[in-house]
């Protein structure tokens, strides 16, 4: 409990250290006006582009600037804000920048003026650094810049020009969004210029004004005063088809150059360019002071980036100087489709996999009946089976057998399916000896088919009988004879089986008979039937003609009509 409370603690001091232990970054001086709403920014990049906690003080109280937004003065979010500003108001303040392992501190010295700018007073009013200073170059297309920064919170429109206390009207002024653009720059327009904004917070309304001193200059001047663009750097930004993007345009520049910094596409100033759809908009000009210049940010925001974007420069300027980006479509990533085609291709596999494992017999039946030959089988063989069946003591088990053997192999196999099996004692001729007439005739078979019954009915299968042993003997010994095991009751145990029938059951397996020597297991299409022809050879049928075409016979007629019909069945 302990060590999870000193871990809190360690988490949340941070914000708490102390203000005076914090080492100081700068003290900066403004004098704002009275009455007029003011906002100042605690920020000191790179440090304030992490995620940082920053607290405003006014010196030399330890409470930190309440962040309700009601509050006259209050915190919004690193800002600090004035709604608006009072005589009272003047003093030091100061922000502490808290990350897990630094502390910095940076003051504003904040002296509050009452000022008139269109009084007679003025004139002998100080030089107010509120004032700011802009240059126009003559003889070209220049713009003013209104410079007011105030947190997101602050909605401002409404922004009127003036010069010398008069309206500016004219057709070579026009005023978009923050600028003044200016067409053919002349020595008549030097002079005294102010901006007036209406700013919104939570539903009240403030007026702001910033005095803006315009010199008049004919060149660039020394390389000092250019401003250097750090991004973009004439660059291509791959960006898909309907997203949103915005681009900062970063630029240094000397404390004492003002020059203009704006975003233009095919000449022309993005709001100017967008005013109708708005769906590429200029954002709101960040300045950050350093001990010898300034840095600058000024972002260009694409709410929907569209295919008539592609291919066009964007181009940010600052002075005299100018860089550009081009949007372009994305790369196709060949790695992800090739990953995709893997993986569709793979579970295309499966699943065919998975349906012939399913359906395997009845495909195979398919393909049989559909692709079969009419020619006959160069194999040397005479019969596609030979037929080898135990002989049980019981009756009953007996007559089973013998109907099985006797009479429904012969049905389905022969009559339906045209298969030709030599079973012993129907097919021998009389008087030949029995071990010469199974060992030629099972070598003219390319199938043994072996009926198996539990041992308690088979009078010991192989033991005693040598046309079994021989049939055995014969499948396991030519190389292509296969074996089918069809058990006419469920055997439960192998063991007492002989090895080779054993062997046989592990290699092949074995069909368990589903029938009930009734008609209706006389149909080559059940299920017991079609694992049995599966394990069958393949059937080259002989041509049918039309008549034996006609009497073809489905599985569902009696065995009446199955005498009567010629013909083969397909699966």
């Amino acid at each position: 409990m302990l060590l999870l409370l000193l871990c809190g603690m360690s988490i949340a001091l941070p914000p708490f250290i102390r203000a005076d232990a914090c080492r100081n970054i700068s003290m900066l001086h403004e004098t704002p006006s009275a009455g007029q709403p003011f906002a100042f920014n605690c920020t000191y990049p790179p440090l304030t582009f992490r995620n940082v906690y920053v607290t405003w003080y006014k010196h030399p109280s330890k409470i930190p600037i309440s962040k309700n937004i009601q509050s006259r003065i209050h915190q919004d979010q690193n800002w600090i804000l004035f709604l608006p500003l009072t005589w009272e108001d003047s003093g030091i303040y100061h922000c502490v920048i808290n990350d897990t392992n630094t502390c910095h501190s940076i003051h504003v010295n904040l002296t509050v003026f009452k000022k008139s700018w269109c009084s007679a007073s003025r004139n002998s009013q100080p030089n107010l650094l509120d004032e700011y200073k802009q240059i126009l170059h003559a003889g070209n297309d220049d713009s003013l810049t209104c410079h007011l920064n105030f947190p997101r919170s602050c909605v401002l429109d409404s922004i009127k020009w003036y010069k010398d206390c008069k309206e500016i009207k004219g057709e070579r002024f026009t005023s978009v969004g923050k600028k003044l653009s200016v067409n053919n720059v002349s020595a008549e327009d030097r002079g005294n210029y102010a901006c007036q904004a209406t700013l919104t917070h939570t539903g009240r309304q403030y007026t702001v004004l910033n005095r803006i001193t315009v010199n008049i200059t004919e060149k660039v001047g020394n390389g000092r005063r250019i401003p250097k663009i750090i991004y973009p750097k004439n660059n291509s930004i791959e960006v898909q088809l309907g997203s949103t993007l915005i681009v900062d345009c970063n630029i240094t520049d000397t404390k004492d150059n003002t020059n203009l910094r704006c975003w233009r596409v095919n000449n022309t100033s993005v709001d100017i360019y967008y005013s109708a759809s708005r769906r590429i908009q200029e954002g709101i000009e960040n300045e950050t002071s350093f001990q010898d210049h300034k840095f600058y940010t000024v972002n260009i925001t694409f709410l929907e980036v569209k295919m008539e974007d592609y291919g066009h420069p964007f181009t940010c300027h600052a002075g005299v100087s100018a860089a550009y980006f081009v949007l372009k479509l994305p790369v196709p990533d060949f790695r992800a489709y090739l990953i995709g085609g893997l993986v569709a291709l793979t579970g295309v596999v499966v699943s065919v996999l998975c349906i012939y494992n399913i359906f395997k017999i009845d495909i195979v039946l398919w393909y049989r009946s559909a692709f079969h030959s009419t020619g006959t089988i160069e194999d040397g063989k005479l019969y596609d089976a030979y037929v080898l069946y135990p002989r049980p003591q019981g009756e009953s088990q007996s007559h089973d057998v013998d109907t099985l053997v006797l009479k429904i192999l012969p049905e389905v196999l022969e009559r339906q399916c045209g298969y030709k099996l030599f079973i012993f004692g129907r097919d021998e001729f009389p008087g030949q000896a029995v071990a010469n007439v199974i060992d030629e005739n099972i070598k003219l078979c390319r199938r043994l088919i072996i009926i198996i019954v539990p041992e308690s009915l088979s009078f010991d299968l192989l033991k005693n009988m040598s046309e079994e042993q021989i049939a055995v003997y014969n499948a396991l010994l030519q190389d292509g004879m296969k074996v089918i095991l069809i058990e006419l009751e469920k055997v439960e145990d192998y063991t007492s089986m002989p090895e080779s029938i054993q062997y046989i059951k592990q290699k092949h397996g074995a069909i368990q008979w589903s029938g009930d020597f009734t008609e209706q297991s006389q149909c080559a299409k059940t299920k017991f039937w079609k694992k049995v022809r599966y394990h069958m050879p393949p059937k080259r049928y002989r041509p049918l003609s039309p008549v034996q075409l006609l009497k073809r016979t489905p599985c569902d007629l009696t065995a009446g009509t199955w005498e009567a019909s010629v013909g083969f069945i397909t699966p």
